[in-house]
């Protein structure tokens, strides 16, 4: 009888391992789909991922926007702002948060982003780091980090302290 129970239990924590193997590899493979998708500026594409309800938010604290927003803005970027979009060193984790108001199945994307603008051939190069949950094999909510303001500064921008005016 022992020796059952002990099989059946390693045979579980062998199952549950290969499960959530499974689900990080499934995740990840829909992230790097997203990302090429980006890199394509596919924007039909980046819709098919994106869940109904999905949640952009970020890079400002007060930034958020939802789908239709989110692939409005991905196709005017695509016909208007963007020649190409670049992912240099991108590198994925995912993992299975299990308990806490994070829980969920979450794929954290970093990358150097170089990006090309269609109007003057500017190029800039930023470090972003997207932070995907995915339910149903869609992403559902996103939390995108990156610092605009070493963007602008590529792109000619000038900053001035207020006090100095």
């Amino acid at each position: 009888m022992k020796k059952i129970i002990l099989t059946l239990l390693v045979l579980t924590v062998i199952y549950s391992c290969a499960t959530t193997d499974k689900k990080a590899e499934s995740n990840t493979a829909l992230i790097e789909k997203y990302v090429q998708a980006v890199e394509d500026l596919d924007f039909t594409v980046m819709d098919s991922i994106l869940d109904e309800n999905y949640i952009g938010i970020g890079p400002s604290i007060k930034d958020s926007i939802g789908k239709k927003e989110a692939v409005s803005s991905w196709k005017n970027n695509v016909e208007n702002l963007y020649e190409s979009i670049t992912y240099k060193k991108s590198k994925n984790l995912a993992l299975v948060i299990t308990i806490g108001e994070n829980k969920g199945e979450w794929v954290s994307n970093w990358a150097e982003l170089n990006i090309v603008y269609k109007s003057n051939k500017k190029s800039i190069t930023i470090m972003t780091n997207t932070i995907y949950l995915i339910e149903n094999n869609k992403i559902i909510k996103s939390f995108s980090f990156y610092n605009e303001a070493d963007a602008l500064k590529q792109l000619g921008y000038v900053f001035i302290n207020p006090d100095n005016l």
